[in-house]
C-alpha cells in the first residue's frame, strides 16, 4: 500500500515535470520557426538547446514516474536510481548538442559568412523564453529541493541556464542590429555566432557540474561530511559506547544509511531496540526522511 504522503510527493513531482514538458514543446517550436525565418544561429542554437530540453523533460517525466514505484522483489532499494540515470543521459545529450553548435559557429565566424535578419520576432521569442524559463525553473527547483529529486534538479538547472543563454543571444542579436545601423561597426554583425559560442560554453560548464554529481550518485559516493556528522551525533546519544561502519548511499531522492553501534550488553532486547529507535531519530534530524538501519552490538 502506497502511503498518502508518497502519493502527494509523486503527484507534485509529476505535475512539475509535465508542466516543464509542455513548456519545452512550445518554446522549441517558437525558436525553430523564428530561427529559420531569420537565419540566426544564436536562435537556432537556442532552439537546439530547447529541443534537447524537450527530450530531457520527457525523460525526466518518465524517470519521475518510474522512481516513485515502491521497492519490489527485484529492486529491493526501490527505483530511485532511474532519476540518476536520466540525469546522466541528459548530460551526454547536452555535450552532443554543444559540439554541433561550436562547429557551426566556428564555421560561420571564419569560413562562411551568413547574413542574419534581426526582426521584432527575434527579440520577442527570446524574451518570451526567458519569462517561461524563469517560471518553470523556480517550480522545478522548489519541488526538487522539497523531495530531493536529482532528475527535477537537473531540469531546473537546465532552465536556469537557459535564462542566461537566452540573454546572451539577445545581446548577440542587438550587436547584429547595431552593426546594420552603423557600417563602421560592421564587425558587430558577427555577434550572433559569438553569442552561440557563449551559449555553448555556458551549457558545457553546467553539464560538467551536473555530470559530476550524477556520476557520484550512480557509483554510490557518500555525501560529503555525512559520516563525520552522523558519528558526532550518534556518539553523543546516552547508552552508545561506540559508533562505526557508517555507510551512506543515495538511490534517487532517498538516502540509505546503515551503521553499527556498541551498547551495554546487559540491556534487554526491548531496551536495545528502543535505543536504536532513538539513534534513528537523531540521524533523521540531520538527514530528514533517510532510510536508517542501526545494528546494535554488545559492548
Amino acid at each position: 500500500m502506497v502511503s498518502p504522503k508518497l502519493t502527494t510527493e509523486d503527484n507534485e513531482k509529476r505535475s512539475a515535470a509535465l508542466n516543464s514538458l509542455v513548456a519545452a514543446v512550445g518554446l522549441t517550436s517558437m525558436k525553430i520557426v523564428v530561427g529559420l525565418l531569420t537565419g540566426s544561429l544564436g536562435i537556432m542554437a537556442e532552439a537546439a538547446h530547447s529541443g534537447l530540453d524537450l527530450v530531457a523533460a520527457l525523460m525526466t517525466y518518465i524517470a519521475v514516474r518510474i522512481s516513485g514505484r515502491p521497492a519490489d522483489r527485484t529492486h529491493l532499494y526501490g527505483h530511485g536510481k532511474v532519476e540518476n540515470l536520466s540525469a546522466l543521459i541528459e548530460t551526454l545529450l547536452l555535450f552532443v548538442t554543444c559540439s554541433w553548435i561550436i562547429w557551426e559557429a566556428t564555421h560561420r565566424l571564419f569560413f562562411h559568412k551568413v547574413e542574419v535578419e534581426v526582426t521584432f520576432w527575434s527579440f520577442a521569442v527570446m524574451a518570451t523564453s526567458i519569462v517561461i524559463d524563469i517560471s518553470r525553473s523556480r517550480v522545478l527547483a522548489r519541488t526538487a529541493k522539497k523531495y530531493n529529486s536529482q532528475a527535477l534538479e537537473a531540469d531546473a538547472l537546465h532552465f536556469a541556464t537557459d535564462v542566461w543563454s537566452s540573454s546572451v543571444v539577445i545581446v548577440g542579436l542587438a550587436c547584429v542590429k547595431l552593426g546594420e545601423w552603423a557600417p563602421s561597426l560592421g564587425w558587430l554583425r558577427q555577434g550572433d555566432a559569438a553569442a552561440a559560442l557563449g551559449v555553448s560554453g555556458l551549457v558545457i560548464w553546467v553539464s560538467l557540474q551536473l555530470g559530476r554529481r550524477t556520476i557520484d550518485a550512480l557509483v554510490d559516493s557518500a555525501p560529503i561530511g555525512i559520516e563525520e556528522r552522523i558519528l558526532a551525533a550518534v556518539s553523543a546519544v546516552p547508552g552508545v559506547q561506540d559508533c562505526h561502519n557508517i555507510r551512506a548511499r543515495y538511490s534517487g531522492p532517498m538516502l540509505f544509511i546503515d551503521l553499527h553501534v556498541l551498547v551495554d550488553g546487559r540491556q534487554t532486547l526491548f531496551e536495545a531496540h528502543a535505543l536504536t529507535e532513538t539513534i534513528e531519530g537523531v540521524i533523521q534530524q540531520i538527514v530528514p526522511h533517510a532510510d536508517v538501519t542501526v545494528h546494535p552490538e554488545p559492548y
